[in-house]
């Protein structure tokens, strides 16, 4: 049963959900939300992108108790979240994917590491899939470096570098807690004076980097970000991506995906390095190039595939770079 204080000042918790035609998955969360309550006094609010599965529905009929935000479109996540977040009251936010789900005793763990580091303005768990696969869950801000690392595939050849593997932070024991730069949006817990200090997710991102942006001002706010291996949460999106990452095959979500991607890291780069943006796109539009050359003569089909794959990706990055004015603007949501 949860457990909602009279005055919500009162509540150890604000959890803010965000779903986008994820009626089934959605449900599994909440109930893990409020399975692991526990004695903690928590408000949920979930922020509907619009959705058309009948996911709104859902939660008015099946958890009354849960207060229900419903968006006209698909604002993506962080303006999504924001909305929740201005009405929000807890002691905490906590920001839940809605395809991750507590393990035992994550929230009160969570809680309990938030009021024993009064300098943490946020903190991230150790991500897991179902099967308990560790995903990536904390990493190091972005530089043109090591973006181009990872996208070689030179990050995944030698993890426990800690020059390839930096921003993963693969070389750390996973099993240790550690500040870090910042964690991924599939579970976050926050000091709410802290968003009172530096101000909300900043609506540019539709989706992608929103989180990274976040992190970066509270830490040139001076609050650290932490990263807590016993505070478990089960992330089933980590297991979407990398099958996404895995397949040479584009179809046109595929595309909309990367491109939100591409503007995202436009945007993030203008706002953060300036100038730097321009090697951002250099940077990838020749290593996209480069595997184009490599493969263009080439008979094997499998070869030619790739060819035209990242032919596309170079297409998809000039119109990334056109779309936000070369990281000056947001394209009009929804992206």
């Amino acid at each position: 049963m949860l457990q909602t204080a009279p005055d919500c000042h009162e509540c150890d918790a604000s959890i803010v959900i965000v779903s986008f035609n994820t009626r089934e998955i959605l449900r599994e969360c909440i109930e893990s939300v409020i399975r692991e309550s526990g004695n903690l006094r928590i408000e949920i609010l979930v922020v509907d992108n619009h959705s058309s599965d009948g996911s709104p529905e859902m939660v008015e009929k099946d958890f009354p108790e849960v207060k229900l935000l419903k968006s006209e479109v698909n604002l993506g996540f962080g303006a999504a979240n924001n909305l929740a977040l201005e009405q929000a009251k807890g002691r905490y936010f906590v920001l839940l994917n809605s395809d991750a789900f507590f393990q035992d005793g994550a929230l009160e763990k969570a809680i309990q590491h938030m009021d024993s580091e009064p300098n943490c303005g946020l903190g991230g768990a150790r991500l897991v899939g179902r099967n308990g696969d560790w995903q990536p869950s904390s990493r190091s801000f972005h530089s043109i470096i090591h973006d181009l690392v990872v996208m070689s595939g030179l990050a995944g050849m030698f993890p426990k570098s800690r020059f390839f593997g930096h921003f993963d932070r693969t070389w750390a024991d996973r099993d240790q807690p550690a500040s870090v730069d910042w964690v991924p949006g599939a579970f976050s817990i926050i000091r709410p004076e802290v968003l009172k200090n530096i101000g909300l997710f900043d609506p540019a991102f539709f989706l992608y980097y929103e989180e990274v942006d976040l992190c970066k001002r509270i830490k040139q706010a001076g609050y650290s970000i932490w990263y807590w291996p016993d505070v478990v949460v089960v992330h089933i999106g980590g297991e979407s991506s990398r099958q996404l990452k895995t397949t040479l095959e584009f179809s046109s979500m595929t595309a909309q995906v990367i491109m939100w991607r591409m503007r995202s890291t436009l945007l993030y780069y203008r706002k953060h390095h300036g100038p730097q943006v321009y090697m951002a796109k250099w940077s990838e539009l020749a290593m996209y190039r480069l595997t184009v050359i490599r493969n263009r003569f080439s008979r094997a089909p499998q070869r030619r595939e790739r060819g035209q794959y990242y032919r596309t990706l170079i297409s998809l990055m000039n119109q990334a770079w056109k779309d936000t004015q070369g990281g000056r603007v947001s394209p009009p949501r929804p992206w």
